[in-house]
C-alpha cells in the first residue's frame, strides 16, 4: 500500500508490514460513546513485540474495564472501505458490532451501534490529521489522529444484562499507532457541551523524544458550530499555564491575541493498558465521564465559555 496513501488516511490499519515481523508495534482505536446516563468504550488493536503478536479490545464504561485478548489470527483489515475485525467483533466508521464472552473476567457484551452525521477536524496534504506535518515524521514513538470530533450515536449494548441506549447521543473516534505510549501525557476529549450542540473539544499535551532531546508535543482542537480553532505545536501555540493537580488540571494556551483555557476536576478514573515497546504492560487510568470547562478568549472577549459531561480523561 502507498504511504502517501495511508498518511492521508490515518484510519486505515497502518501496520500492515509489521504483521509479518517481530519489531515492536501497537496500534489501537477509540470509540467513545456518551449515552444520556452511562457510557461505554470500546479500543480493539493490536500489539507486537520480538516474542509475540496479539490482537485485543479493552472496554470501559461509568464503573468498570476489561481487557480481553485474542489471537492475532482473529484480526481482520479492510482499507477502502475502511474496518477492522477481532473474533466477531467489527469496527468502523458507520458503527461497530461486539459479541465478548469472556468466562475467566465473567464478562458478556453483545450489541449493535450504528454511527451518522460524523464532524472532523479539517485535513489536507500537509496536515493529513491533527499532527500536521509531524504526521511524516519517520519512526516517531507514537502517532495520534482523530477520526471524529463528533458524531451521533444510535443502538444498544448489552453487558452483563445491562442495557445501554443511545438515541441520538454523541461519539468520538481516535487513534494511536507506533511503538509507545509517551512517558508523560495528558489527554482529554469532550463534545457533551451544556450550552452549545454543536461544539466538540479535544486536547493532548505529552512527552515528545526527538533524536537527542524531548520536547512537549501539544495539538488541541475546538470546533463550535463548523468553526475550527486549533491550537498545536505547529501552529506556534504557547503551554502559559499547565498545572496539574492530584484531582484537577488548570490549563491556558495561548496564540496570538487568542487563548484557551480548559479546567477540570476529576478522579482518577478506571485501569487500562497501554504499550511499552509494543507490550501492553503499562497501566494507565481513564475516566469518561469526568467534566471539564472550556473557555475561549480573544484578547479579553469571550468567544466560548461552556461545560462539557461525558469527557474522557486520562492523565499519566
Amino acid at each position: 500500500m502507498n504511504k502517501l496513501w495511508l498518511k492521508r488516511k490515518p484510519e486505515v490499519f497502518q501496520g500492515e508490514n509489521y504483521l509479518k515481523k517481530n519489531l515492536n508495534y501497537f496500534e489501537g482505536w477509540y470509540f467513545k460513546n456518551s449515552g444520556d446516563k452511562n457510557s461505554i468504550a470500546f479500543i480493539p488493536g493490536i500489539n507486537i513485540n520480538h516474542k509475540f503478536k496479539e490482537a485485543f479490545i479493552q472496554v470501559i464504561t461509568d464503573q468498570s474495564s476489561y481487557f480481553v485478548d485474542y489471537n492475532i489470527s482473529d484480526f481482520r483489515f479492510m482499507h477502502n472501505p475502511f474496518y477492522i475485525k477481532i473474533g466477531n467483533n467489527f469496527f468502523s466508521k458507520e458503527g461497530l458490532h461486539i459479541e465478548i464472552s469472556e468466562v475467566t473476567q465473567n464478562i458478556e457484551i453483545y450489541g449493535n451501534i450504528k454511527y451518522s452525521d460524523s464532524k472532523n477536524i479539517i485535513t489536507n496534504l500537509f496536515k493529513p490529521n491533527i499532527m500536521g506535518p509531524f504526521s511524516y515524521v519517520p519512526a516517531m514513538e507514537c502517532n495520534h489522529a482523530i477520526l471524529s470530533m463528533q458524531n451521533c450515536v444510535n443502538g444498544s449494548i448489552e453487558i452483563n444484562n445491562k442495557k445501554i441506549r443511545f438515541n441520538d447521543n454523541k461519539g468520538y473516534i481516535e487513534k494511536d499507532w507506533g511503538y509507545s505510549f509517551p512517558k508523560s501525557y495528558i489527554w482529554c476529549q469532550g463534545n457533551c457541551f451544556k450550552k452549545t450542540k454543536e461544539a466538540s473539544f479535544m486536547l493532548s499535551i505529552a512527552d515528545i523524544p526527538f533524536k537527542i532531546m524531548h520536547f512537549k508535543g501539544l495539538i488541541c482542537a475546538l470546533i463550535i458550530d463548523n468553526k475550527e480553532h486549533k491550537f498545536t505545536t505547529y501552529n506556534n501555540t504557547k503551554i502559559a499555564k499547565y498545572e496539574i493537580g492530584e484531582n484537577y488540571l488548570d490549563i491556558i494556551l495561548k496564540k496570538g491575541k487568542t487563548s484557551l483555557r480548559i479546567k477540570s476536576e476529576y478522579d482518577k478514573g478506571l485501569k487500562l493498558s497501554a504499550p511499552v515497546k509494543g507490550k501492553m504492560d503499562r497501566k494507565v487510568f481513564e475516566n469518561i465521564n469526568s467534566v471539564i470547562s472550556v473557555t475561549l478568549k480573544r484578547k479579553e472577549i469571550i468567544l466560548f465559555d461552556d461545560i462539557s459531561t461525558n469527557c474522557g480523561l486520562e492523565i499519566s
